[in-house]
C-alpha cells in the first residue's frame, strides 16, 4: 500500500513539473507576413522650373519694301545673347511609368545684335539692337524610366506654341546718317522640346527634378520705319532655338490610401504546429 501511494505521488510530482517546464521553454518565433505600401495609379501634381538658355545661332533675313528692291544689302553678322526663363504647369502622372502635363513658360528679354552692309568697300551699312523675349505654352509627355534609391531618369516630348516679341529694335547707319525704330512687332509660332532629365523624390508628395530640354520656338518678324520717310524694311529673326537647362520641383497631391502598408492578396498564413496530446495508461 505504501509503495502504490508513493508511486502515485511521484508520479504526480513528474507530470506537474514537466509541465510546467513545456511551458518555460521558448516559443517559436511569430511568421510575419510580407507586406506591400500601396501605389495608386494616377495623381495629380503642380511643377515649377528655373532654367538658362544657352541660345543656338538664329537666322536673320532682310525683307525689302518693295521687295524687288536690289540694292545689295546683306547681314555679314548677327548674335544674340543666353536668357533665364521659368515655367510653371500642372500635370498628371497616369502610371509609374508614364505622365503628362502642359507648361507655361517666360523666357527673359534677350539682347540680338546684327549688321549689314551694302558696299563691302566702304562698309557702308547699319547696325541693329534690339531684345527677344517669349512666351511658351507646351503640352508634354514623360516616360520614366525606373526607380532607384529615389532617382527616376526620365525622357520627354512637348509640343505647342511660342508668343515671341521683338522689343526696342533700334537701325542705326553706319557711315551714313540713317536710323530708324522698330515697330514691337509680335507673332505666334510653332513650338516643341525634347527632355532628358533625373527626378529624386525627396518625400512621397515632392520631387526634385534637374533636366535639360532643347526647345525650338519659331520666329519674330519686326518692320523698322526709318526717320526721312523712306521704305519701311521688314527683318525675319528664323530658326529661334535653345539648350535649356533646368532646376524644377514637382508637388503631387495627396491620394487616399498612398502608402498604407497591407497583406498582399496572394499570402497565405502557414499552418499552426501540430500538437500532441499527453497519453496516459490506466
Amino acid at each position: 500500500m505504501f509503495s502504490v501511494r508513493f508511486l502515485l505521488t511521484a508520479a504526480t510530482a513528474a507530470l506537474v513539473s514537466a509541465t510546467a517546464f513545456a511551458a518555460d521553454m521558448p516559443q517559436p518565433p511569430q511568421y510575419q507576413p510580407p507586406v506591400v505600401v500601396v501605389q495608386p495609379e494616377g495623381a495629380w501634381y503642380l511643377r515649377g522650373d528655373v532654367g538658362v538658355g544657352i541660345t543656338n545661332n538664329f537666322s536673320l533675313t532682310y525683307l525689302p519694301s518693295p521687295p524687288d528692291v536690289g540694292d545689295g544689302f546683306a547681314f555679314d553678322q548677327h548674335s544674340w545673347a543666353d536668357t533665364a526663363f521659368f515655367d510653371v504647369g500642372a500635370g498628371y502622372e497616369w502610371n509609374n511609368w508614364l505622365r503628362f502635363d502642359v507648361t507655361a513658360g517666360y523666357r527673359d528679354r534677350t539682347q540680338v545684335n546684327a549688321r549689314g552692309v551694302y558696299d563691302q568697300a566702304t562698309g557702308d551699312g547699319d547696325a541693329y539692337q534690339g531684345y527677344l523675349r517669349s512666351w511658351i505654352f507646351l503640352a508634354n509627355a514623360y516616360v520614366d524610366l525606373g526607380t532607384w534609391d529615389c532617382l527616376t531618369p526620365f525622357l520627354g516630348v512637348g509640343i505647342g506654341g511660342a508668343y515671341n516679341q521683338m522689343a526696342n529694335l533700334v537701325d542705326q547707319g553706319i557711315g551714313t546718317t540713317g536710323a530708324g525704330f522698330g515697330r514691337n512687332s509680335t507673332n505666334w509660332s510653332p513650338a516643341y522640346a525634347f527632355y532628358a532629365g533625373l527626378d529624386y523624390n525627396v518625400t512621397q508628395n515632392l520631387a526634385v527634378e534637374l533636366s535639360y530640354r532643347y526647345l525650338y520656338y519659331g520666329s519674330v518678324t519686326d518692320t523698322v520705319d526709318c526717320i526721312g520717310g523712306c521704305s519701311p524694311d521688314s527683318y525675319k529673326f528664323g530658326n529661334l532655338s535653345s539648350n535649356d537647362f533646368m532646376l524644377g520641383m514637382r508637388w503631387r497631391f495627396p491620394v487616399e490610401g498612398a502608402g498604407m502598408v497591407e497583406q498582399p492578396a496572394s499570402y497565405t498564413p502557414p499552418p499552426p504546429p501540430p500538437q500532441y496530446p499527453l497519453s496516459t495508461r490506466g
